[in-house]
């Protein structure tokens, strides 16, 4: 398989005051393409540094990350951005939509930051909001969505810029449990269709929708594994 994560000895340290706090004391770990993953760990266990050193929102304080060939570890803040839009998908909590935007609008932002015509855009924005099932909402606004609604758009956004990698953290943290379902339902088809998947969570029963679930504890890995007991919500329909 080919790999396109490759994190290698990777540390993360801040200074608070007169205090050196360790998020990340080092960490080893390769993704293939095509995985389905589960950065899983309790409040503290380094896996919200590690998703932010993932998704090129920060840089180590060591080691050496190479996404998709590319050493990111070394880069400055400009180089990042560029990275990031081109290479990763993000779906967050909170939505993070423009409130006075449609879900349209919303979902063709990233080609926007890409250089992509308006025509190319809007076409690309559309497709990806019929993958989702939202082809009937694509003028409304955030406010006019339900949260499933608005996480689609969200799952939308990320897919739009078709990145390597899409990064998910707690992806569902906001929903009722139908709704987390179908957004579950969601990240099946979008691996299936052959998407990197990464998702961050606390939750025990998200975690084990993905094929292999990395522990973290106190900044280090814990334990790493396959999934052998996957939630496959299609094998219940």
């Amino acid at each position: 398989m080919q790999e396109i994560i490759r994190l290698t000895d990777i540390g993360r340290r801040y200074i608070m005051g007169m205090e050196e706090i360790h998020a990340i004391k080092s960490i080893s770990v390769n993704i293939n393409r095509n995985e389905y993953v589960a950065l899983m760990g309790p409040s503290g266990s380094g896996k919200s540094t590690l998703m932010n050193i993932i998704g090129c929102l920060d840089t180590p304080s060591k080691g050496q990350y190479i996404l998709n060939s590319t050493d990111v570890s070394r880069m400055n803040d400009e180089q990042l951005a560029e990275i990031r839009n081109k290479e990763i998908g993000f779906v967050f909590q909170t939505f993070n939509l423009l409130p006075r935007s449609t879900a349209l609008e919303n979902v063709a932002l990233p080609l926007v930051y890409a250089g992509v015509s308006k025509s190319d855009r809007l076409d690309r924005a559309n497709e990806m909001l019929r993958l989702v099932g939202l082809q009937d909402r694509v003028h409304h606004k955030p406010n006019e969505l339900s949260g499933g609604q608005r996480q689609r758009v969200a799952v939308a956004r990320a897919l739009v810029n078709n990145p390597s990698i899409i990064l998910a953290d707690e992806p569902t943290g906001n929903l009722d449990t139908k709704t987390s379902y179908e957004i579950m339902a969601l990240f099946e088809e979008i691996h299936e269709n052959g998407n990197t998947i990464i998702l961050v969570t606390h939750e025990e029963d998200i975690a084990r929708h993905a094929h292999r679930i990395v522990r973290l504890r106190d900044g280090l890995v814990e334990s790493d594994g396959l999934n052998n007991n996957v939630i496959r919500l299609k094998d219940k329909a």
